[in-house]
């Protein structure tokens, strides 16, 4: 995929609406972590300093097109005026007088940040009258905001076919490493999907098999195939009506000749809990009363090695129940194989996810993968094969 370079913009004085990504954690009125605003920084530096007006757009939570007080942006301010170290202008609106009047009191290198996106309807409708408002005050786009890539709204997809639009640098990075990962990868590639449910990621398995040269299914969804090929699961979570689904997504992953992993053991207990006691069991061994919760030792020794004759690992989803130990030894073990595989440059390590990502820090190797995407709902459709309208508008 071929993208305008920000290097190659015309940045002194003009105006640059910058989409980012402030859907931050908030605790009693205040930012309660601080990783999507410090990921905005390298493109706001990039900007400032090269004496753009740098104008912050950006959404957050779901307040429906009405103004709602709860959620505003204006918290937002404070830690990042911290973390730039220079002042942050607020605008009660992000169209519209207050925000004309923002934009206009800007020198060149300073930043602003509008109030929510979502407080107008518009946003999430693609209105043309909206992205009409919204550009009056830019004269170029930057979208830097991969996590909302997947949604067509104005301030994703409108905007960047009003202004000359640009992939800030974060959205940069993020793009080269996926393209690494599935778009023209270093084979063989391998990928780990994980997690409770198949019906979730129906897409993703269909897509994967017909891209990946190997796929280890874990979690909670390894059990409804276990069950496709007449395997007692006991009392575990499983999805007996999608056994069939299970079987075929086994043929599809034979006929494009991808390499699938399912368990070989697994961990088993009688519930749920901290501490409780497990049992390690082969396929076929299940009580009628146990529940499977995490891989095998045996499962995750295939695993590793499966890794070590690889050139690149993409990851969605955990092997078990890792927020509960013991049963976060499988992902521990694997996760940890696989940082220390990238760190020694004999494996690109490409994962994403919500659990995913929860999970890597759990293990304590988030920092040792070559690339860990925070996208959510974006970067699993971007597993899925679809088109990120928010991606697709900014390619040449």
């Amino acid at each position: 995929m071929a993208f305008r370079n920000l290097e190659d913009a015309e940045l002194k004085g003009k105006r640059a609406l910058v989409r980012v990504d402030f859907n931050v954690p908030m605790e009693n009125g205040k930012v309660a972590d601080d990783t999507r605003l410090r990921a905005a920084l390298p493109t706001i530096h990039f900007l400032s300093s090269r004496g753009a007006k740098v104008i912050l757009i950006a959404h957050f939570d779901r307040p429906k097109g009405k103004r709602v007080a709860e959620m505003s942006l204006k918290p937002i301010v404070e830690p990042l005026s911290k973390l730039l170290e220079q002042p942050v202008t607020f605008a009660d609106d992000c169209i519209g007088p207050e925000a004309r009047k923002a934009v206009n009191s800007l020198e060149p290198g300073g930043v602003a940040l509008l109030e929510n996106l979502r407080f107008h309807a518009g946003e999430e409708a693609n209105e043309r009258e909206f992205i009409d408002a919204l550009a009056s005050n830019g004269d170029l786009f930057v979208n830097d905001a991969f996590s909302a890539a997947h949604r067509a709204h104005a301030s994703t997809e409108g905007l960047a076919k009003r202004l000359p639009a640009y992939p800030g640098l974060s959205m940069q990075l993020e793009l080269e490493a996926l393209d690494s990962a599935l778009g023209h990868p270093e084979r063989p590639v391998i990928g780990i999907v994980g997690g409770s449910k198949v019906s979730t990621k129906l897409d993703l398995l269909k897509n994967l098999v017909t891209r990946l040269d190997k796929l280890a299914i874990g979690g909670g969804m390894a059990n409804t195939f276990l069950y496709a090929q007449g395997h007692d699961v006991g009392a575990s979570y499983c999805e007996k009506d999608l056994a069939e689904t299970a079987r075929e997504i086994v043929r599809l992953a034979g006929r494009n000749k991808c390499k699938l992993f399912l368990p070989l053991d697994i961990v088993v207990a009688d519930r749920l809990g901290p501490g409780v006691a497990s049992r390690v069991r082969g396929l076929g061994e299940v009580d009628d009363d146990e529940r499977i919760l995490d891989a095998g030792p045996e499962t995750i020794a295939r695993l590793k090695r499966a890794m070590e004759n690889s050139k690149t690992l993409v990851w969605n989803g955990p092997l078990g129940v890792f927020e509960t130990p013991p049963f976060d030894a499988g992902t521990n073990e694997a996760a940890r194989h696989a940082g220390k595989l990238a760190l020694e440059d004999k494996l690109v390590a490409v994962a994403g996810g919500g659990d995913t990502v929860a999970a890597l820090h759990h293990a304590g190797v988030a920092s040792q993968f070559t690339f860990v995407s925070t996208a959510g709902g974006a970067f699993l459709e971007w597993m899925e094969g679809k088109d990120l309208p928010g991606v697709s508008v900014l390619k040449v």
